[in-house]
């Protein structure tokens, strides 16, 4: 089975559903485990959280990718129903399942999580929630510097990563570089994103974490912040999408016009034809002539002609009968 027979739909829906939502659990539960549970022995490596996020959305691609076309994110699911690669049916479905999919890891991971008097809950959420500001994973840092990171920072760089990710997704769409495309375009997005936001870069894995850190004490609540991890991968994939559109158009095909080197050729090629054509029309118009007068030649007198001759007759006749009463007389 190849990446082609799915996008062109011949799994049933209920399988490629399933799998959009089993990839996406099993890649937000992935970057659950290594943000709560991996930041305490590797101290937020960057690397480690890059790499570590990359190889989870490709090793889901491999896994499922067959089935469903591998989404696992809304943002590519958007991008692919805009240019037609996913019906608006089956792409809102995707989405829907992939939030329950992220939500479902999300509740999983905080199930799993140990806590005690000396590390809570809101310990081991701060590193893997999304945010900025004072949600950011740098904040505590930063503020000894008296900085922080914005909104406008928040915005910024998701918006690019979401480009750079979508922007793959659907430059591989299809084909067996899918998988390790995208895994490639993962990593390099949460290198971008993460000292700023935690690398949501899909609107399902933040909306996933936020759900069930809500109420935890953090600095600021998830949920308020998780309109930015929304807007900005969708932004990206309409732009994708818009690009691409705009791309088919430019390279589709024109028709072709005339060629003025040709027009001479042209003319010459059918000078030939018009003149047996005013031939044909002259010798056309010389026998309706000539008919025309044989006709009026041998006609019959007409009926006007019958009767003026009738009249001047009994004219003729009158004058004769007077001029012989007058020799008469």
């Amino acid at each position: 089975m190849t990446f082609e027979e799915n996008t062109d739909g011949k799994q049933p829906w209920p399988l490629r559903v399933g799998a959009e939502l089993a990839g996406t659990f099993l890649v937000c539960f992935a970057i659950y485990v290594f943000s709560t549970f991996g930041s305490v022995i590797f101290q937020l490596n960057l690397a480690y959280l890059a790499l570590a996020t990359g190889l989870a959305y490709a090793a889901a691609a491999l896994a499922l990718g067959s089935v469903s076309g591998g989404h696992f994110n809304p943002a590519v699911t958007v991008a692919a129903m805009v240019t037609g690669r996913t019906k608006p049916v089956d792409g809102v479905l995707y989405i829907v399942f992939q939030v329950v999919g992220a939500a479902l890891a999300g509740m999983l991971i905080k199930f799993l999580l140990p806590t005690s008097d000396n590390v809570t809950l809101q310990q081991w959420f701060t590193t893997a929630v999304n945010g900025f500001d004072k949600g950011s994973v740098s904040y505590s840092t930063l503020n000894q510097y008296g900085l922080n990171f914005s909104v406008t920072q928040a915005i910024a760089v998701e918006l690019v990563a979401g480009i750079i990710i979508v922007g793959v997704a659907m430059a591989t769409y299809g084909t067996k570089r899918y998988a390790l495309a995208t895994g490639v375009a993962y990593t390099v997005g949460a290198a971008l994103t993460f000292p700023v936001t935690g690398a949501a870069l899909n609107p399902a894995r933040a909306t996933g974490i936020a759900l069930f850190a809500q109420n935890q004490k953090l600095q600021v609540e998830p949920l308020s912040q998780l309109w930015v991890f929304w807007i900005c991968p969708v932004l990206a994939a309409a732009l994708v999408a818009l690009a691409m559109v705009v791309q088919q158009m430019i390279s589709a095909p024109k028709p072709k016009g005339d060629d003025p080197s040709q027009l001479g050729a042209y003319d010459e090629a059918a000078a030939p034809a018009q003149y047996a054509l005013e031939t044909t029309a002259d010798a056309d118009a010389a026998a309706d002539g000539e008919s025309v007068t044989q006709t009026k030649a041998g006609e019959a007198p007409s009926q006007d002609d019958a009767v003026h001759a009738e009249v001047g007759g009994e004219q003729s006749d009158a004058k004769a009968d007077a001029d012989e009463g007058v020799e008469r007389d």
